[in-house]
C-alpha cells in the first residue's frame, strides 16, 4: 500500500512539473537565478505599444535583444501601432510562435488584461516594461517614476517659486500619469486650484496618448484659461514629447515659461542647451532594456520571480539600490516583484551626461545653440 501511494505522489509530482514547464526554454521550472539560467534558446517576445516612438528603436530594443542574445536566446517583436486590440492580436501571436518570455509595453493595460492572463494561464512569465500591469503574476521593470515627477517639479520650482503653473499630464490609461503627479504633490505642487500658497496650479489635464499636437491643444488652453489670458510661468509636462507641443504653443504668443520634461529626447536636449526647456529627466533605456532581457531569460529558464536579479553591471547613474527583486504596491492593492532604476536630470549643466552615454550626439544637443553659452557646446 505505501509503495503505491508513493508511485501516486511520484507520477501527480511529475504532471504538475510538466504543467509548471514555461514555453521556449531549456531548463527546468527549478533552473537557479542569473544571467545564464535557461538563457540557451529562449524566445523572448516583446509587444511593443508604438514602434514609432524615437526611444523605443534607438535605444530599448538593441539593449534587450542585445541581452537576451548574449544569454543564447532569441527576439521576437510586434507592433500595435498605439491600437490595444492591435495588441491583445500580438500577444496571442508571439505565444503562437513559441515565447517563452513576454515583455509588454502596454498601451492600456486593462484593456489587454485578457492577453497577459492567457500567457500567464500558459506559464509565459510576462514583464511589464516601464508601464505598469496590475496582476500580481506579471514582473515590473520600470524607472523611479514618482522620482522622475519629483524632480521635474523641484527643478522648476526653484527656478519659479512662486505663480501660475501648468500640468500637461499623460494618457489617463497610463499608471504612470498619476505616479508622475504623486512624485510632483511630493515635491510640494498643490492641487488644481489651491490657491493657498505661493504656487497656483491653473490648468491640469491629461493627454490621450502621451500625444504632441494632444499637449499643444491642452496648453493652448491653459494659456486661454487664465485672467489675463497667458498669464502662466511654469509648465510641467509629464514627458518631452509633450514637452515639445507644450513649447510650440507658448512660443506661438510669446510667453516665456519655465518648462520641465522628462525622456532626454533630442529635441528636448536641444531645447535644454537653447534654454527653451529648463530640465528633460533623462531614464537610461539602454540600461532598463539590458535589465529587461536579462531578466526575461532569467525568467524563462524558471527562475521564480521573486529571486530574478538586475544585472550587476547596470551605470552607476541608473543602476537600482539593490540589484534583488522588490515587491511592489501597486495603486490596485496588488504586490508585483520589481525592479526599479533611477533616472537622471538633464540640466543646461549635464548635457555632457547624455553626449558622453552615446545617448545623442553633440551635433545635435548644439544645433543653433551660441558657442560657449553652455559647457557642452564649446
Amino acid at each position: 500500500m505505501l509503495l503505491r501511494r508513493m508511485a501516486a505522489i511520484t507520477a501527480v509530482a511529475a504532471v504538475i512539473l510538466a504543467a509548471c514547464s514555461t514555453p521556449g526554454t531549456s531548463g527546468s521550472a527549478s533552473g537557479s537565478s542569473g544571467a545564464s539560467a535557461g538563457g540557451e534558446g529562449c524566445v523572448v517576445g516583446v509587444s511593443w505599444n508604438d514602434y514609432d516612438q524615437e526611444r523605443w528603436k534607438k535605444a530599448d530594443e538593441p539593449a534587450i535583444k542585445g541581452a537576451v542574445e548574449a544569454a543564447g536566446g532569441s527576439y521576437i517583436k510586434t507592433d500595435a501601432r498605439d491600437s490595444s486590440e492591435q495588441q491583445i492580436t500580438d500577444i496571442d501571436s508571439l505565444i503562437n510562435q513559441g515565447a517563452g518570455a513576454l515583455i509588454i509595453l502596454a498601451k492600456d493595460a486593462d484593456a489587454i488584461k485578457p492577453a497577459v492572463t492567457k500567457a500567464l494561464d500558459e506559464g509565459i512569465p510576462v514583464i511589464a516594461y516601464d508601464r505598469l500591469i496590475e496582476d500580481s503574476g506579471t514582473f515590473y521593470i520600470t524607472f523611479d517614476n514618482k522620482k522622475v515627477g519629483f524632480i521635474i517639479a523641484q527643478t522648476i520650482m526653484g527656478l519659479v517659486p512662486e505663480g501660475n503653473y501648468a500640468i500637461i499630464k499623460g494618457d489617463a490609461g497610463d499608471a504612470n500619469a498619476q505616479f508622475l503627479r504623486d512624485g510632483m504633490t511630493e515635491a510640494g505642487i498643490p492641487a488644481l486650484d489651491d490657491t493657498s500658497g505661493k504656487i497656483h496650479v491653473v490648468f491640469e489635464q491629461n493627454t490621450a496618448s502621451w500625444d504632441t499636437e494632444g499637449a499643444k491643444n491642452n496648453m493652448e488652453a491653459a494659456l486661454n484659461s487664465t485672467t489675463p489670458v497667458n498669464d502662466i510661468q511654469a509648465v510641467l509636462s509629464e514627458n518631452d514629447g509633450m514637452a515639445t507641443g507644450a513649447v510650440q504653443a507658448l512660443e506661438a504668443v510669446g510667453v516665456d515659461a519655465a518648462v520641465g520634461g522628462q525622456d532626454g529626447d533630442a529635441a528636448a536636449l536641444n531645447r535644454v542647451a537653447l534654454g527653451t526647456q529648463a530640465v528633460s529627466v533623462w531614464k537610461n533605456a539602454f540600461a532598463l532594456g539590458q535589465t529587461a532581457g536579462d531578466i526575461a531569460t532569467q525568467l524563462c529558464g524558471g527562475t521564480a520571480l521573486k529571486d530574478a536579479k538586475a544585472p550587476a553591471d547596470l551605470p552607476e547613474g541608473a543602476a537600482p539600490a539593490s540589484v534583488d527583486a522588490v515587491d511592489f504596491t501597486t495603486p490596485g492593492g496588488n504586490t508585483v516583484s520589481s525592479i526599479t532604476l533611477a533616472p537622471t536630470p538633464i540640466t543646461k549643466d549635464n548635457l555632457d551626461v547624455v553626449i558622453d552615454s552615446g545617448w545623442v550626439t553633440k551635433d545635435v544637443v548644439c544645433a543653433g545653440v551660441t558657442a560657449g553659452s553652455v559647457t557642452a557646446c564649446p
